[in-house]
């Protein structure tokens, strides 16, 4: 599965990894939840147990990539990175 397909998918967790004032001036994905980077190791269980696939984005996909690395190196499969907010959002409405 590519990462638009896993951003086109019914069953698709998308996660921003953005902290909330991020959201606040920069928009948002509608359909995402906001789980700060800084968050992730603790909610690792809630995490892996979301409906997959699973897509991470932030702001350019900096981030994203770094927080993709941790759950990978924790046993996760099936998650993508996104890339940033404006590219998901361009998937998501194509």
């Amino acid at each position: 599965m590519t990462t638009v397909e896993a951003i086109k998918n019914p069953n698709v967790t998308l996660i921003d990894i953005r902290e909330p004032y991020e959201l606040e001036i920069d928009g948002n994905v509608p359909s995402a939840m906001n789980i700060p980077m800084g968050e992730v190791p603790e909610r690792l269980e809630e995490i892996k147990n979301m409906p997959k696939p699973i897509v991470i984005f932030c702001r350019s996909g900096g981030r994203a990539s770094s927080t993709l690395n941790f759950l990978l190196e924790n046993g996760m499969d099936e998650i993508f990175n996104g890339g940033g907010f404006n590219d998901v959002n361009e998937i998501l409405n194509s």
